[in-house]
């Protein structure tokens, strides 16, 4: 006969994972009540646009479980084109760069290796989505479709049986029922697709397919919020903050709670280190985005009247530029300390591309006054995280003008709570 204090102990464990407090690595164990729900995005995006897809993925868990218990299987990083220094074939668990734990309190997460323990790479149910073939047609509607698949897919299938099989982040995943879906709407459209009866474990592929529930909006921040980058790469940026910048969380008045729920700082109160940080981007966007690139020079001027304007005398520059660029830069800007991260060998052996980005990302977020490149996501996401910290919209989104004098900037996304 079960005891009462067994019964106590099991109320308290399930009230625990009923509020996202789990283990960071949802270790083998869980819960044969919950449910699984893997993505993949467009092997062509970044990783700040994934950063991105992420946010409508997670609150598309969060809508399923409002009606089961979901958990989203993080898809590891790696292969991108901009990781030009990190082996091809190389993957990171998302506990290289973000904090699982702050993840786990706005939806249940686990990495894919925990996943493959539990059901060994096999899924219920694979759907790829796409767009309509014919598009729109001027008439919007919240709609998906089984249609034949318009692009190649990463599943076969295998002769003489109905599995699917495919590999996917340099892992076999197999299942009996694929397909591909069009799909128009938002990602709470495709809750009565994943949620179908006796599908405990989906994979829905090229997520990036639907749109935001509510770009912006209270579920928005929350999920932004909640991706707190890893401890390692936080205390890495700070260290380079100190040592070259003058800068620290206490002076800057930019200390963060532990937990983001309970951090909500007083807007325009965050002051930021001392000095400018620059998002410059170089290389593809020279090409890809043409006159709304800066020259070297332009950049230089442009750099230096914000130096001018706040009185400061360093700037901190997270850029693609070649090393001829940079020092091309530095030598425009020669009246001032000019500084960028450069990784050591052990640290770049360890976190890859990846996390030397984290760490431009975090410096940048911490100067006194950003400016970004015209429409970067690595630039919006700085932008995303000086909000989150208290930064007063004047000194957060700001752009560099390409060759006119004047140029739009950026739309202020406001953080909603």
């Amino acid at each position: 006969m079960t005891s009462v204090k067994t019964i106590a102990i099991l109320f308290l464990l399930q009230g625990l994972s009923a509020l996202g407090n789990v283990d960071e690595t949802c270790e083998i164990g869980a819960s044969k009540d919950e449910k699984y729900l893997l993505y993949t995005v467009n092997p062509g995006e970044g990783f700040n646009l994934r950063r991105d897809v992420y946010l409508r993925v997670a609150n598309l868990v969060r809508k399923l479980n409002e009606i089961d218990n979901w958990v989203l299987v993080l898809p590891p990083w790696g292969n991108f084109y901009h990781w030009k220094n990190t082996q091809r074939g190389k993957y990171f668990p998302w506990s290289s760069f973000f904090d699982l734990s702050s993840l786990n309190r706005w939806i249940p997460v686990m990495e894919l290796s925990d996943f493959l323990k539990v059901k060994g790479g096999t899924v219920d149910a694979a759907y790829i989505l796409q767009h309509y073939a014919e598009g729109w047609n001027g008439n919007w509607e919240e709609k998906y479709d089984e249609r034949p698949c318009i692009e190649p897919v990463p599943f076969t299938q295998e002769d003489g049986n109905n599995q699917w099989v495919g590999r996917i982040w340099g892992t076999q995943i197999s299942t009996e029922n694929f397909s591909c879906m069009s799909v128009q709407g938002h990602a709470s459209t495709i809750v009565p697709l994943v949620n179908k009866p006796g599908v405990r474990s989906v994979l829905v592929g090229r997520a990036e397919t639907v749109l935001h529930d509510e770009f912006g909006g209270k579920w928005f921040w929350s999920a932004r919020r909640s991706m707190r980058f890893a401890n390692h790469l936080q205390e890495e940026a700070n260290r380079f903050r100190k040592h070259f910048l003058d800068s620290d969380d206490t002076r800057d008045l930019t200390e963060k709670k532990e937990d983001w729920r309970d951090s909500k700082p007083k807007q325009d109160a965050a002051r930021g280190g001392p000095y400018v940080s620059v998002h410059l981007r170089r290389r593809d966007f020279i090409y890809a985005k043409g006159d709304e690139v800066p020259s070297l020079s332009k950049a230089a001027k442009q750099i230096e009247k914000l130096l001018k304007s706040y009185s400061l005398t360093k700037v901190f520059v997270a850029t693609d530029a070649s090393f001829d660029e940079i020092e091309e830069l530095k030598l425009k800007l020669k009246e001032y300390e000019v500084h960028y991260y450069s990784p050591s060998q052990e640290f770049f052996n360890q976190w890859g591309d990846g996390g030397v980005a984290i760490v431009d990302q975090i410096i940048c977020s911490y100067a006194r006054i950003f400016i970004g490149s015209y429409e970067s996501t690595f630039s919006f996401r700085i932008q995303e995280e000086r909000e989150i910290l208290g930064f007063p919209v004047e000194t957060t989104f700001n752009r560099l003008c390409g060759k006119k004098k004047k140029c739009e900037q950026p739309a202020k996304w406001k953080i909603v709570y």
